[in-house]
């Protein structure tokens, strides 16, 4: 089963731009997010996959400095880069999204979907129990994949990637993976959208002294237990798919 990780990374963002390359304990936002993916069991190799843009050549030579693998395309086709990134990968049979904005994806949660992916074979894992957002990451097969870039034809099915899936469940095969009690806190967010969103990501790299590897519940821990970080973003609303 030869799967493959890809990051979508760009400097681009309309709320808080360059944050993927924003400081963060001591390295970069994008090195938490690749030194997490990197734990993550039976992946051939983790890619990160920027723009064409020339704002984003940052992204390809901090890959180009750290020895990871960068792909290249188009910035507001999210989905013609995802796909023509896992075809230079071929035979790949599974890739599995992650995006940069999410310091504290969940490497274990990872693990545990290629475990569910291995036994139950299927086009996409859905996950049950709501998630803190930013922890969560997606599998999705490759010939899934291709279908979706074939006839997802929406501005969303085009930016978001996997949207498609969501929206015609009845054309996938889908296993089920049930999230841990113990991560189902819908109200946190742990991902990097906003300058509140940062604070927030700094309290928690600041507190765990850097480590890019803590768990991520360790860090669902630690926020419960510290509502005051947790307030630093929670009036945040999640821009809506349209």
């Amino acid at each position: 089963m030869k799967t493959v990780i890809i990051i979508q990374a760009r400097m681009g963002s309309t709320r808080l731009p360059g944050k993927i390359m924003k400081a963060l304990g001591g390295s970069v936002v994008l090195d938490f997010v690749v030194s997490r993916c990197k734990l993550v069991e039976n992946v051939e190799e983790v890619i990160v996959a920027t723009s064409i843009l020339s704002q984003d050549d940052v992204v390809e030579q901090w890959c180009l400095q750290n020895n990871v693998s960068c792909f290249r395309g188009s910035e507001d086709d999210v989905l013609s880069r995802y796909y023509e990134c896992a075809l230079q990968y071929k035979p790949v049979d599974y890739v599995i999204r992650v995006t940069a904005d999410c310091p504290f994806v969940d490497y274990e949660l990872a693990n545990e979907v290629i475990a569910e992916m291995k036994e139950h074979p299927a086009d996409i894992v859905l996950l049950i129990g709501s998630l803190p957002r930013g922890l969560a990451v997606e599998m999705i097969s490759f010939s899934a994949l291709e279908y979706i870039f074939e006839n997802g034809h929406e501005p969303r099915h085009r930016e978001h990637v996997t949207y498609y899936a969501y929206e015609h469940p009845q054309q996938f095969k889908a296993t089920i993976l049930t999230v841990s009690e113990l991560k189902k806190h819908p109200e946190l967010r742990i991902t990097l959208d906003t300058e509140e969103d940062y604070q927030l990501c700094q309290a928690v790299a600041d507190h765990f002294q850097g480590d890019k590897l803590v768990s991520s519940q360790t860090v669902v821990n630690f926020l419960v237990e510290h509502p005051e970080i947790v307030e630093l973003n929670a009036h945040i609303q999640q821009k809506p798919v349209i």
